[in-house]
Protein backbone atom coordinates (compact mmCIF):
# COMPACT_ATOMS: atom_id res chain seq x y z
CA UNK A 1 0.00 0.00 0.00
CA UNK A 2 3.03 2.29 -0.21
CA UNK A 3 2.32 5.61 -1.83
CA UNK A 4 -1.45 5.63 -1.34
CA UNK A 5 -3.04 9.01 -0.95
CA UNK A 6 -3.19 9.80 2.76
CA UNK A 7 -6.31 11.87 2.24
CA UNK A 8 -8.13 9.14 0.28
CA UNK A 9 -8.43 6.85 3.32
CA UNK A 10 -12.23 7.06 3.34
CA UNK A 11 -12.69 6.65 -0.39
CA UNK A 12 -10.36 3.64 -0.56
CA UNK A 13 -12.27 1.81 2.16
CA UNK A 14 -15.67 2.78 0.80
CA UNK A 15 -14.87 1.56 -2.72
CA UNK A 16 -13.28 -1.65 -1.42
CA UNK A 17 -16.37 -2.39 0.65
CA UNK A 18 -18.57 -1.76 -2.39
CA UNK A 19 -16.57 -4.27 -4.43
CA UNK A 20 -16.71 -6.92 -1.71
CA UNK A 21 -20.43 -6.40 -1.22
CA UNK A 22 -21.09 -6.50 -4.95
CA UNK A 23 -23.34 -3.45 -4.93
CA UNK A 24 -22.60 0.23 -5.37
CA UNK A 25 -24.81 1.42 -2.50
CA UNK A 26 -24.45 4.52 -0.40
CA UNK A 27 -22.39 3.95 2.73
CA UNK A 28 -24.55 4.62 5.80
CA UNK A 29 -23.81 7.29 8.44
CA UNK A 30 -22.87 4.44 10.78
CA UNK A 31 -20.36 3.08 8.27
CA UNK A 32 -18.79 6.52 7.85
CA UNK A 33 -18.56 6.86 11.63
CA UNK A 34 -16.78 3.51 11.79
CA UNK A 35 -14.29 4.55 9.10
CA UNK A 36 -13.65 7.79 10.97
CA UNK A 37 -13.10 5.85 14.18
CA UNK A 38 -10.47 3.70 12.44
CA UNK A 39 -8.81 6.79 10.98
CA UNK A 40 -8.78 8.58 14.35
CA UNK A 41 -7.31 5.48 16.00
CA UNK A 42 -4.54 5.31 13.37
CA UNK A 43 -5.60 1.96 11.90
CA UNK A 44 -3.57 1.44 8.67
CA UNK A 45 -5.45 1.21 5.40
CA UNK A 46 -3.79 -2.14 4.71
CA UNK A 47 -5.15 -3.57 7.98
CA UNK A 48 -8.64 -2.27 7.25
CA UNK A 49 -8.75 -3.94 3.83
CA UNK A 50 -7.34 -7.18 5.22
CA UNK A 51 -9.92 -7.14 8.02
CA UNK A 52 -12.74 -6.55 5.54
CA UNK A 53 -11.55 -9.57 3.53
CA UNK A 54 -11.56 -11.75 6.64
CA UNK A 55 -14.97 -10.53 7.75
CA UNK A 56 -16.50 -11.35 4.37
CA UNK A 57 -14.90 -14.79 4.39
CA UNK A 58 -16.31 -15.46 7.85
CA UNK A 59 -19.73 -14.11 6.89
CA UNK A 60 -19.85 -16.20 3.71
CA UNK A 61 -19.10 -19.34 5.74
CA UNK A 62 -21.99 -18.60 8.09
CA UNK A 63 -25.62 -19.38 7.41
CA UNK A 64 -26.35 -15.67 7.14
CA UNK A 65 -23.98 -15.37 4.21
CA UNK A 66 -26.16 -17.63 2.12
CA UNK A 67 -29.33 -15.74 3.02
CA UNK A 68 -28.40 -12.08 2.51
CA UNK A 69 -25.33 -9.95 1.75
CA UNK A 70 -23.26 -8.28 4.44
CA UNK A 71 -24.62 -4.75 4.76
CA UNK A 72 -22.50 -2.85 7.27
CA UNK A 73 -18.85 -2.27 8.09
CA UNK A 74 -19.85 -2.80 11.73
CA UNK A 75 -19.61 -6.54 11.08
CA UNK A 76 -15.94 -6.04 10.14
CA UNK A 77 -14.78 -4.22 13.27
CA UNK A 78 -13.31 -7.21 15.12
CA UNK A 79 -11.48 -8.48 12.04
CA UNK A 80 -10.07 -5.03 11.26
CA UNK A 81 -8.75 -4.50 14.79
CA UNK A 82 -7.28 -8.01 14.77
CA UNK A 83 -5.47 -7.28 11.49
CA UNK A 84 -4.22 -3.96 12.90
CA UNK A 85 -2.86 -5.66 16.02
CA UNK A 86 -1.09 -8.27 13.90
CA UNK A 87 0.48 -5.56 11.78
CA UNK A 88 1.62 -3.69 14.87
CA UNK A 89 3.12 -6.84 16.41
CA UNK A 90 4.92 -7.53 13.15
CA UNK A 91 6.71 -4.21 13.61
CA UNK A 92 4.97 -2.31 10.84
CA UNK A 93 4.00 1.33 11.24
CA UNK A 94 0.46 1.92 12.45
CA UNK A 95 -0.43 4.52 9.86
CA UNK A 96 1.34 6.90 7.52
CA UNK A 97 1.01 10.24 9.28
CA UNK A 98 2.80 12.29 6.66
CA UNK A 99 0.77 14.25 4.17
CA UNK A 100 1.35 13.62 0.48
CA UNK A 101 3.25 15.95 -1.76
CA UNK A 102 1.39 18.88 -3.26
CA UNK A 103 0.66 17.14 -6.55
CA UNK A 104 -2.27 15.39 -4.88
CA UNK A 105 -4.17 18.68 -4.95
CA UNK A 106 -3.95 21.58 -7.33
CA UNK A 107 -4.00 25.05 -5.81
CA UNK A 108 -7.15 25.89 -7.77
CA UNK A 109 -8.98 22.83 -6.41
CA UNK A 110 -8.01 23.65 -2.85
CA UNK A 111 -9.03 27.28 -3.25
CA UNK A 112 -12.47 26.20 -4.48
CA UNK A 113 -12.78 23.75 -1.58
CA UNK A 114 -11.96 26.43 0.99
CA UNK A 115 -14.20 29.03 -0.68
CA UNK A 116 -17.12 26.60 -0.76
CA UNK A 117 -16.76 25.77 2.93
CA UNK A 118 -16.39 29.43 3.93
CA UNK A 119 -19.57 30.24 2.01
CA UNK A 120 -21.52 27.45 3.70
CA UNK A 121 -20.37 28.55 7.15
CA UNK A 122 -21.31 32.16 6.40
CA UNK A 123 -24.73 31.11 5.10
CA UNK A 124 -25.54 29.05 8.17
CA UNK A 125 -24.30 31.84 10.43
CA UNK A 126 -26.84 34.10 8.76
CA UNK A 127 -29.58 31.45 8.99
CA UNK A 128 -29.01 31.03 12.74
CA UNK A 129 -28.52 34.70 13.61
CA UNK A 130 -31.98 35.22 15.07
CA UNK A 131 -32.59 31.84 16.72
CA UNK A 132 -29.06 31.14 17.98
CA UNK A 133 -26.86 34.26 17.85
CA UNK A 134 -24.03 32.68 19.87
CA UNK A 135 -23.81 29.77 17.42
CA UNK A 136 -23.93 32.22 14.51
CA UNK A 137 -21.01 34.16 15.99
CA UNK A 138 -18.95 30.97 16.39
CA UNK A 139 -19.66 30.01 12.78
CA UNK A 140 -18.46 33.42 11.60
CA UNK A 141 -15.29 33.04 13.67
CA UNK A 142 -14.60 29.64 12.13
CA UNK A 143 -15.25 31.00 8.64
CA UNK A 144 -12.78 33.83 9.28
CA UNK A 145 -10.14 31.38 10.56
CA UNK A 146 -10.72 29.19 7.52
CA UNK A 147 -10.18 32.20 5.25
CA UNK A 148 -6.90 32.87 7.05
CA UNK A 149 -5.82 29.26 6.48
CA UNK A 150 -6.78 29.56 2.83
CA UNK A 151 -4.31 32.43 2.41
CA UNK A 152 -1.51 29.90 2.95
CA UNK A 153 -2.40 28.51 -0.46
CA UNK A 154 -1.17 31.67 -2.11
CA UNK A 155 2.19 31.86 -0.34
CA UNK A 156 5.39 31.13 -2.18
CA UNK A 157 7.27 27.91 -1.55
CA UNK A 158 6.10 24.40 -0.83
CA UNK A 159 2.77 24.14 0.94
CA UNK A 160 2.88 21.98 4.06
CA UNK A 161 -0.35 20.00 3.71
CA UNK A 162 0.22 18.20 6.98
CA UNK A 163 0.37 21.49 8.90
CA UNK A 164 -2.65 22.77 6.96
CA UNK A 165 -4.55 19.63 7.98
CA UNK A 166 -3.69 20.29 11.64
CA UNK A 167 -5.23 23.76 11.35
CA UNK A 168 -8.37 22.33 9.76
CA UNK A 169 -8.62 19.64 12.44
CA UNK A 170 -8.64 22.34 15.13
CA UNK A 171 -11.44 24.18 13.29
CA UNK A 172 -13.39 20.94 12.84
CA UNK A 173 -13.18 20.28 16.57
CA UNK A 174 -14.32 23.82 17.38
CA UNK A 175 -17.25 23.39 15.00
CA UNK A 176 -18.28 20.06 16.53
CA UNK A 177 -18.12 21.51 20.04
CA UNK A 178 -20.30 24.46 19.02
CA UNK A 179 -22.94 22.28 17.40
CA UNK A 180 -23.05 19.87 20.32
CA UNK A 181 -23.52 22.68 22.85
CA UNK A 182 -26.17 24.50 20.79
CA UNK A 183 -28.15 21.56 19.38
CA UNK A 184 -31.72 21.40 20.73
CA UNK A 185 -32.39 18.65 23.23
CA UNK A 186 -35.03 17.07 20.99
CA UNK A 187 -32.56 16.88 18.11
CA UNK A 188 -29.93 15.18 20.26
CA UNK A 189 -32.56 12.73 21.51
CA UNK A 190 -33.60 11.97 17.94
CA UNK A 191 -29.99 11.33 16.89
CA UNK A 192 -29.34 9.13 19.94
CA UNK A 193 -32.38 7.00 19.13
CA UNK A 194 -31.28 6.77 15.53
CA UNK A 195 -27.78 5.73 16.59
CA UNK A 196 -29.03 3.12 19.05
CA UNK A 197 -31.24 1.64 16.35
CA UNK A 198 -28.34 1.26 13.94
CA UNK A 199 -25.96 -0.14 16.55
CA UNK A 200 -28.31 -2.59 18.22
CA UNK A 201 -27.06 -5.53 16.15
CA UNK A 202 -23.38 -4.70 16.53
CA UNK A 203 -22.82 -3.43 20.08
CA UNK A 204 -21.60 -6.80 21.31
CA UNK A 205 -19.01 -6.96 18.54
CA UNK A 206 -17.32 -3.69 19.52
CA UNK A 207 -14.99 -2.99 22.39
CA UNK A 208 -15.98 -0.17 24.76
CA UNK A 209 -13.40 2.34 23.53
CA UNK A 210 -14.17 1.60 19.89
CA UNK A 211 -17.91 1.88 20.49
CA UNK A 212 -17.49 5.26 22.20
CA UNK A 213 -15.46 6.58 19.27
CA UNK A 214 -17.98 5.33 16.70
CA UNK A 215 -20.82 6.95 18.65
CA UNK A 216 -18.93 10.25 18.82
CA UNK A 217 -18.13 10.27 15.10
CA UNK A 218 -21.69 9.31 14.19
CA UNK A 219 -23.22 12.13 16.21
CA UNK A 220 -20.73 14.63 14.80
CA UNK A 221 -21.56 13.62 11.26
CA UNK A 222 -25.31 13.77 11.78
CA UNK A 223 -25.15 17.14 13.53
CA UNK A 224 -23.28 18.58 10.57
CA UNK A 225 -25.95 17.19 8.26
CA UNK A 226 -28.76 18.63 10.39
CA UNK A 227 -27.13 22.08 10.39
CA UNK A 228 -26.14 21.80 6.70
CA UNK A 229 -22.47 22.38 7.52
CA UNK A 230 -19.35 20.86 5.92
CA UNK A 231 -16.41 18.92 7.26
CA UNK A 232 -13.33 21.09 6.89
CA UNK A 233 -10.57 18.47 6.94
CA UNK A 234 -8.75 17.58 3.74
CA UNK A 235 -9.95 14.02 4.28
CA UNK A 236 -13.30 15.23 2.90
CA UNK A 237 -11.79 17.03 -0.06
CA UNK A 238 -13.30 15.87 -3.32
Amino acid sequence: MDGWNYFNYFTEIEEYFWKKRGAHLLVSPLDWAIIEAWQKAGVPLEAVLKGIDRAFESYDRSRRGAAKPLKSLAYCTDAVLEAAEEQLQAGKATVTRHAPQNQWFSQEELERYFARNVARLAQEAQNNQQAQPHLAQTLREIAKALESSARLLGTSGTLDLEDLERRLTVLDEKLHAALTSHAPEELMLKLRRELDGQLVTYRRKMKTAQLALVEKQYLQKRLLEEFALPRLSLFYFS
